[in-house]
Order: structure tokens, then sequence, then C-alpha cells
């Protein structure tokens, strides 16, 4: 029985993250869901050579390369101890898309279902990641650190955003829902699309 995958892309506080891991509490028996954070840990945890290779990146502070993320996700997928993987923030570059989209094809154990955008304005991503405070007292510096950080990331997020989008269409599997709502239409509506496709 092949692993049924979906990732879950959004902006920084589109809330894919918590919508993920409500769909995941609700179904337990039958759904788990993932950070791309949570597997390399879990893999290090393991005591595997993948997790050895990965701590030994992590403990030199230096990024984790491109093969070795795909290679613990893949493993993570095939050891979920459910049918179907939810993953959050991946793929964050056309790289990582790349890269994974290569592995799945020569993959039968896995099966790329879809690829659930929550989509949210830069604005509204800003009042949830800043609160409304950061606004109401501008002459804080601290608060303008945050807006810089806050919109690097969103950068990080938008530059390669079109190019994922197009890909994804091209294949049929993107899928976006409106993540501007309150929590429990967005989580509703996922996990109905999820369940649909299970």
């Amino acid at each position: 029985m092949s692993k049924k995958l979906f990732l879950i892309i959004g902006a920084p506080g589109s809330g894919k993250t918590t919508d993920a891991s409500l769909i995941a509490q609700k179904h337990s028996d039958s759904i788990v869901h993932y950070s791309t954070g949570d597997m390399l840990r879990a893999e290090v945890g393991s005591g595997s050579e993948l997790g050895a290779t990965i701590e030994n990146f992590i403990s030199k502070g230096a990024l984790v390369p491109l093969e070795i993320i795909v290679d613990t996700i893949i493993s993570a997928i095939k050891g979920a101890p459910v049918d179907t993987v939810l993953i959050d923030g991946y793929p964050r570059s056309t790289e990582q898309m790349t890269a994974l989209d290569t592995l799945l094809q020569s993959e039968d154990e896995i099966d790329l279902v879809s690829v659930i955008e929550v989509r949210v304005s830069e604005d509204v991503a800003k009042d949830r990641i800043l609160g409304r405070a950061a606004e109401a007292a501008p002459g804080e510096g601290r608060s303008d650190d945050k807006i810089e950080v806050f919109f690097d990331r969103m950068k990080i997020y938008t530059d390669p955003l079109a190019e994922i989008q197009k890909f994804y269409t091209e294949k049929s599997l993107l899928k976006v829902i409106d993540g501007e709502r309150a929590l429990e239409p967005i989580v509703e509506e996922m996990d109905a699309f999820v369940q649909s496709k299970i």
C-alpha cells in the first residue's frame, strides 16, 4: 500500500502548521503531520547513519544539504505509522521542489496527492505575525526589526512561489485554500479535501 502525501505551503502567518496539526489530531489513526524540522530531528534521534550526517551539519551551524533533506523526507514518509502524511513548509524553493519531484518519480511507495496552498495576503500575514500592536507603536526600534524580519521571510516565501504554483498546477496537483478566514472553516475545508483524496 503506498503512502499518500500532501504538501502544505503558505506564507508565514498563513496558519498552515496549525491547520495540518489539527487535521492530524482529528484523524490520528489515519493521518500524520510533520514539518521539515520535525523530520530532521526525528532522523537524528533515530541514531541512523543519515541522522548522524544531519547532526554533523547542524552541530557546525551549517545548512543541511538539500539531498539529505529530501532523503530524510522520503525516509519519514515511508516510516510513517499511517498511510496519509501531511508535510508543511516544503517545498520552500524551486530547488527543493525539483529535488523532491525527481525522487518521487522513482518511488512506487509514495504518491504525491496534492499540494495545498493556504493563501493569505501580505497584509493579513503581517498582522498575524507582528500583531496590530506593532503598528500602534511605530516609535519602538524593535518593531522595525521585527517588520524587517517579516519582510525577509515573506520574500523568501514569495520569490519562488509563482514557479512552484505553475509547476504543480501543470501537474494538476495544486489546491488553493483561502487562509484569511477563521481557523475552523479553513480546517474544515482542508480536512474535507484531504478526505476526498484518500
